[in-house]
């Protein structure tokens, strides 16, 4: 008797859970038709429903985040040669620093960056020429 109790109380306790849901018909059905229940969308809001329009400002940067995902998986699936091994010994270089600055959580955050940042300028050495001379005149400008 106890078992049957335990396992009708979980789907009985959430029935009586309510539900907020937003429903708009299709624009080209009439309006006077009701909405069927396989028709609504758990997932999406109505643009003049939402209560703090968050969706309106953060669409935009998802949309940005997504593309960039998209081009950086279609970059690296059609990879220069080389670019793949440069990538390796860079990463590698950041857990050296990590292993490195094991004691520390300065050194935690000096090492890995700085291992990585030398690895990289060994490949690319006039962008990291260029890097570090914006950095210093921002740093600088930061200083005063």
């Amino acid at each position: 008797m106890f078992k049957v109790i335990l396992r009708s109380g979980g789907p009985a306790s959430l029935s009586q859970l309510t539900f907020k849901v937003y429903a708009s018909p299709k624009r080209d059905s009439p309006q006077k038709t009701p909405v069927k229940v396989n028709e609504l969308s758990p997932y999406s809001v109505p643009e003049g429903q939402s209560k703090y329009e968050m969706y309106s400002q953060m669409k935009p940067k998802m949309q940005s985040l997504v593309q960039w995902g998209l081009d950086s998986y279609e970059y690296l699936q059609n990879a220069p040669p080389g670019f793949l091994p440069r990538v390796g010994v860079t990463g590698f270089a950041g857990i050296v620093g990590l292993f490195l600055g094991r004691d520390s959580k300065i050194k935690k955050l000096v090492y890995p960056p700085g291992f990585m940042g030398l690895a990289a300028s060994l490949y690319y050495p006039q962008q990291a020429i260029v890097f570090v001379q914006v950095s210093g005149e921002k740093l600088y400008d930061w200083g005063l």
